[in-house]
């Protein structure tokens, strides 16, 4: 297999095809099938001990005069060449040859070098000249794309995506999975190419590729052709590098789905840079990783990873539950009110938390929605409730714990909702965080409770998902329409009145109770919503109908 890069420089194949070769009516009489070697430079010599002068990519430019006379002298002439590592030999045929004797022929073809020979005189400057500027036209090319791929990043970085985003940017580029891992090769951030950029082949999954192809544990190295570039951590002793080397962090290029190419590197070594200074922020580290598995069970609850791929990749992220259920919960911050590098402390702090339950537990952060997803191991299902009281405390506390380290005061915000799925094994799991992580966000403005349990939630869910149908927004307005106009231009209001008879299912005594009415004032309000209704409140029908545009009011205003 010809290992020569074709992006390293040009083609033998397109050297051939310029003037000054072209001129001199080139035949190939070995390897015609490796002219996509690359050629790095040319060099041209007539000395028998050329092959000690080369590097290796050079395309050698020869009258034939160092070859020697003899059939040894010429084999041991070609094999030192191959053995060099060049492109290609081109020999001129003239005084020295009038064709090229079967020795050299037959020793270019089992060695593997192409060899070419030329059957007119050309002078040799003008092919080294064109080749010389092709090779450094490529370059100059390579080095304006490497530089757009970094100004995206830039602007990622400087729009807010912060490392995540540069990576997707580099795994879209370059074709292949990009990681982000620490100086002593925990994985932090991984990010893969969509199915857009995939043209010649499936989709790889990033976590996936970690845990078959990376091996570190098992002592092996990345695959063929990789690239680990290291990201500075600003000198030596810097929080979070390893030893001395001041390596903060490294960048992992994996040539998985096709070779990693030259100006591929360039991209990943300029990018490095930009992490560097992202990372010399308190806690990004943590926070990626976090965000890493955030990722993960998002992933895992849209389906994009499936139950059977699940169990392997969550051991990658450090998840290793039993052979009991797993229970998925999800937090809704409203807003995303959480201050930038805070997430991190929160993550930290539900995890450390959820230590003390004794149960195992992996935590993610989804800072775009909102979200914290978590992801627990249950012994039995018969734990999921007290399970559910801790995790929800846990992640209340560890929110406040990340409010106070950034100095943020909540007065005034909608409270956290905790909303806790169904256990089961990973295609419940699968199921419950995408049931929880909507729940969660049609469960907020209910009142507050420690933790919803997603079962109990479906209507609300449905009237939720139904918020922008005008359908939804006209039965509101039929079922309680005239109480708001009342309650928009009269006191006091009776929307609240109505909400809390229907809650106590129509038991007088307990609404006066809540609402601290005497029983008269509250059978005038009653009187005063039954008459604007036009309706009567002791009517199954109209109970349910009420209570439903009650709760589909909060989704439509």
């Amino acid at each position: 297999m010809d290992t020569h890069n074709p992006q390293a420089g040009i083609t033998v194949q397109r050297a051939l095809e310029l003037p000054g070769l072209r001129s001199g009516l080139p035949e190939v009489v070995a390897c015609s099938d490796r002219l996509q070697r690359t050629v790095r430079w040319v060099h041209a010599g007539e000395v028998p001990n050329i092959a000690s002068l080369l590097k290796g990519g050079e395309l050698l430019l020869t009258t034939g005069l160092g070859l020697g006379t003899r059939p040894a002298e010429q084999r041991a002439f070609v094999r030192k060449l191959a053995e060099r590592g060049i492109a290609a030999l081109v020999v001129e045929l003239g005084p020295r040859f009038a064709r090229l004797p079967s020795a050299i022929v037959e020793t270019a073809r089992s060695a593997g070098l192409p060899l070419v020979q030329l059957h007119r005189e050309v002078p040799f400057v003008t092919v080294t000249e064109e080749v010389h500027t092709e090779i450094v036209n490529g370059h100059y090319a390579l080095l304006k794309e490497a530089d757009e791929v970094h100004r995206r990043c830039t602007e990622a970085l400087l729009a807010g995506g912060g490392a995540p985003q540069v990576l997707s940017v580099l795994a879209e580029f370059c074709g292949n999975p990009v990681f982000l891992e620490t100086a002593d090769g925990q994985l932090l951030y991984a990010a893969g190419p969509t199915a857009a950029s995939e043209a010649d082949g499936p989709v790889v999954d990033p976590l996936q590729v970690w845990e078959s192809l990376r091996g570190r544990a098992r002592g092996e190295g990345p695959p063929a052709g990789s690239v680990l570039i290291d990201v500075p951590g600003g000198g030596p002793g810097a929080p979070g590098t390893s030893g001395t080397s001041g390596v903060r962090a490294r960048i992992a290029l994996l040539a998985v789905s096709g070779p990693v190419q030259p100006v591929h590197r360039m991209a990943v070594e300029r990018a490095a840079g930009s992490l560097a200074v992202v990372l010399m922020q308190a806690r990004q580290e943590e926070e990626l990783a976090a965000r890493g598995r955030g990722n993960f069970l998002s992933d895992l609850a849209e389906g994009r990873i499936s139950a059977e791929d699940a169990p392997a990749q969550a051991r990658v992220l450090g998840f290793r539950p039993g052979s009991g259920p797993l229970l998925p919960v999800v937090m809704r911050v409203a807003d995303s009110l959480v201050p930038s590098g805070s997430w991190a402390v929160l993550a930290r702090a539900v995890a450390e938390e959820l230590a003390a339950v004794g149960v195992p537990v992996l935590v993610g952060v989804r800072p775009v929605e909102g979200r914290v997803p978590v992801l627990l191991g249950l012994r039995s299902e018969s734990e999921r409730t007290a399970v559910a009281d801790r995790v929800a405390e846990a992640m209340r506390a560890g929110l406040r714990q990340a409010d106070e380290r950034a100095g943020v005061q909540r007065a005034g915000v909608r409270p956290p909702v905790v909303v806790v799925g169904v256990a089961g094994g990973w295609a419940a799991a699968s199921a419950g965080l995408r049931h929880a992580a909507e729940t969660a966000t049609a469960a907020q403005g209910l009142i507050d409770r420690p933790w919803y349990d997603a079962r109990r939630l479906d209507t609300e869910l449905l009237l939720w998902r139904l918020r922008e149908h005008p359908d939804l927004a006209a039965f509101v307005e039929r079922a309680i329409g005239p109480l708001q106009d009342h309650d928009r231009r009269a006191k006091p209001p009776l929307l609240p009145t109505l909400e809390t008879y229907l809650a106590h299912a129509g038991r007088k005594a307990e609404t006066a109770r809540e609402l601290h009415l005497n029983r008269q004032t509250l059978y005038n309000r009653l009187a005063r919503i039954a008459e604007l209704l036009g309706t009567d409140l002791d009517d199954p029908q109209t109970v349910l109908a009420l209570s439903l545009a009650l709760r589909a009011r909060r989704h439509v205003e």
